[in-house]
């Protein structure tokens, strides 16, 4: 089927995030123009999104995300579908799909992905709902001072913190067998990187807030004061007006800029099954505002983002 970018519509869905993209159909011979559409759209909402693309199977979809840039592993530690070599199947039922907390994907590792990919292939009948924030919106709307602070600071960042639990409320309908089973191979190896508040983001220039569930730590502060920090900053990302909620239905695909969001995947179904499949596009180490590059402190993660293939 010949597509055309005169029947592309992107619809802003939420003030400050987030847009619907229709007439296209997704896969990976999409045609150039087309593809800068989408290219575009994704650096000025920061998520967007497609209804009906039932056609996708784990070969298309990270087919389709390869036009993006270079694809990760599914996961640092999680393994991946065995259908896919690119892709994570986040299973709500085997524990590794509730992620109820607000987090910016794998910030643990010194090279956190730039896109993310996620497609529904298994929905509960209600609930489930995916909500994103913006985290260059949240950077702007801080008082001159906070911003000057912000880009001062830098976080440790770590897996060692439970990613279906410790601040988002966890699991409570997977077995504690499952729970510790994904807990174990989560942190089969431990990831610890500093990385600035503020990133420069590599291709808009923009400056976005990398904070999330995977903070442990505000460097060179008392423990007091990292908290107290974090949840000030942690705040401003996701009020209300800064974010998304998307109801899913059969055959959407979701692609967010890593960089400059959050996502929260809410956890209202209960013991229902629901699982997505997740792709990855691989990114670069972050930048502060004064120049200076992240640093990987524990952990080799480079097998992750260059040994995908």
């Amino acid at each position: 089927m010949t597509q055309s970018n005169s029947n592309v519509d992107v619809r802003r869905v939420a003030g400050h995030i987030g847009a619907e993209i229709t007439g296209v159909r997704l896969g990976p011979d999409l045609p150039e123009p087309i593809l800068e559409i989408i290219k575009n759209a994704l650096h000025e909402h920061k998520v967007i999104f497609f209804h009906g693309q039932d056609h996708l199977d784990d070969e298309s979809q990270s087919g389709f995300a390869r036009l993006f840039g270079d694809l990760t592993l599914p996961h640092p530690t999680v393994p991946g579908q065995a259908s896919g070599r690119n892709v994570l199947s986040l299973d709500a039922q085997r524990g590794g799909g509730k992620a109820n907390a607000w987090h910016t994907d794998v910030t643990f590792v010194d090279r956190p992905p730039a896109i993310s990919f996620l497609r529904a292939v298994t929905l509960p009948p209600y609930g489930g709902d995916t909500t994103w924030a913006n985290t260059a919106t949240a950077y702007q709307a801080l008082a001159p001072e906070l911003r000057e602070l912000a880009e001062r600071l830098w976080a440790l960042h770590t897996n060692d913190y439970d990613y279906i639990g410790t601040r988002g409320g966890g699991v409570n309908d997977v077995t504690p067998r499952d729970q510790d089973h994904h807990r174990d191979v989560f942190l089969s190896t431990i990831y610890q990187t500093e990385h600035p508040v503020v990133r420069v983001h590599p291709e808009t220039g923009e400056r976005a807030l990398l904070l999330g569930q995977f903070v442990r730590h505000i460097l060179g502060v008392s423990y007091a004061d990292s908290k107290y920090l974090f949840e000030l900053f942690q705040r401003h990302v996701t009020r209300l007006e800064n974010t998304v909620r998307w109801r899913w239905t059969p055959g959407d695909l979701a692609i967010w800029d890593n960089r400059a969001t959050q996502h929260y995947a809410i956890d209202d179904y209960g013991d229902l099954p629901r699982r997505m499949h997740r792709v990855t596009v691989a990114g670069v180490v972050p930048v502060s505002v004064d120049g200076r590059r992240s640093v990987a402190r524990a952990g080799d993660a480079s097998g992750y983002v260059t040994a995908a293939g």
